[in-house]
């Protein structure tokens, strides 16, 4: 049968900054579009000097016979499988630095936590999300790379002895100080949001995060009738609902550059200018909340034919709020605190399925580019005084609707 033809985007057309020139790939999964849809992507991402292998035989054989960078290795295979061929890799001393991200489907998560504790650098869930998996195989290159760094530098040192007697009393710091990076990274982008760790890891500016007073857009956003649906529904249905809803508005998030604050459910909370500035942020939520009206209109089309009544809800403000990391040690959120973020949820309690509610500040900002209708005043819970509300319509030229008037 012949293959379907797969086009797949970048999110940003930026090449792999791993440090590494033309870093080797080896991509091992016994499942032809899995290895064709993995291949495919990384290509976009920058990545041409790639190695399929369709089992854990074929793998070991090319790690023997070539030098490799990164393995992305599948955990469920036939005769050898993921495990097996780690475990081979980790106790052959030519074998065990080289990085391993495991392959994991979603409910394979105790045994993402067997490979890691076997030494696996990492985990990729499928499907592959493009962003995650830029992230984690540019983390794992670069830590790669300063790993490799001090090891030539150990054994530079180790022939020039004499020369360097000098340097060498600072070498403990300096290597420590390399890891305490490679550790600072990983972090970085396992727990916050992409752009915002990249802009950490570039720039060095931690100060992003400290806590402090900045002016941002909140939005939120919902599902109408999910707590009805989840009431009187499998588990299952309800899982997969919410994985199709969030990959929907995902992707969506991250092309407008937003900062994702939190998930509660089907309830998402993302912000605009911080940590990350960005021009007319206003503007942006709003152009990123018609765009995620128009895709969820398939998505809850497709759930109402089955017999579920859901829509889509969205509430949008503008204001001070007090911004900074929050969390513990191990897991950190970047939060919002504010009555602007209190707005944005209620306003989204507000409107009706397909509504996009915004607060007289946001409207100030997009009133000419927005075709605008009034929604009158509304007495939002936590908020003392009543709030004249508007729901945009579309994007137009003109000025705002005539219901205004």
């Amino acid at each position: 049968m012949a293959r379907t033809s797969l086009v797949l985007t970048s999110k940003d057309g930026a090449a792999p900054v791993s440090g590494v020139p033309d870093p080797a790939l080896l991509v091992v999964d016994d499942n032809e579009d899995n290895r064709y849809v993995l291949s495919q992507q990384l290509n976009i991402q920058g990545y041409d000097n790639i190695t399929i292998a369709t089992n854990g035989h074929e793998a070991l054989n090319n790690l023997r016979s070539k030098s490799f960078d990164l393995v992305l290795l599948d955990i469920m295979m036939p005769d050898l499988n993921g495990y097996e061929v780690l475990e081979r890799m980790r106790s052959s001393p030519e074998l065990r630095n080289i990085p391993v991200i495991m392959i994991s489907g979603i409910g394979e998560l105790d045994s993402v936590v067997r490979c890691i504790e076997l030494g696996a650098e990492d985990y990729l869930p499928k499907p592959f999300e493009p962003t995650l998996l830029r992230a984690r195989v540019r983390a794992t290159l670069e830590r790669k790379r300063l790993h490799d760094q001090v090891v030539a530098q150990a054994a530079d040192l180790a022939s020039q002895a004499a020369e360097l007697a000098n340097w060498n009393k600072t070498l403990e710091q300096r290597v420590a100080d390399q890891l305490g990076e490679i550790e600072r990274m990983g972090r970085l982008r396992r727990f916050l949001s992409p752009q915002v760790a990249d802009l950490i890891v570039a720039s060095g500016m931690e100060k992003l995060l400290q806590s402090h007073r900045g002016e941002i857009t909140a939005l939120f956003c919902d599902l109408r009738g999910f707590t009805r649906f989840s009431e009187t529904s499998d588990p299952e249905d309800v899982m997969v609902l919410l994985r199709d809803y969030h990959a929907v508005i995902g992707q969506i998030v991250i092309k407008y550059g937003a900062t994702l604050e939190h998930f509660a459910g089907d309830g998402v909370m993302m912000i605009f200018n911080a940590p990350v500035p960005i021009d007319k942020p206003q503007l942006q939520a709003v152009r990123m909340a018609l765009e995620m009206r128009d895709a969820m209109g398939t998505f809850t089309q497709k759930w109402r034919r089955l017999g579920h009544d859901i829509g889509f809800g969205i509430g949008i403000s503008h204001g001070f709020a007090t911004l900074g990391t929050i969390g513990f040690e191990g897991r950190f959120d970047y939060a919002a605190v504010g009555t602007v973020s209190n707005i944005a949820s209620r306003l989204c309690d507000e409107a009706k399925p397909g509504q996009i509610l915004i607060s007289p500040r946001v409207l100030m900002a997009v009133e000419d580019t927005m075709k605008v209708e009034l929604v009158g005043e509304l007495t939002l819970k936590g908020i003392q005084r009543p709030m004249t509300a508007y729901n945009v319509i579309d994007a137009a030229t003109n000025h705002i609707a005539d219901t205004l008037g």
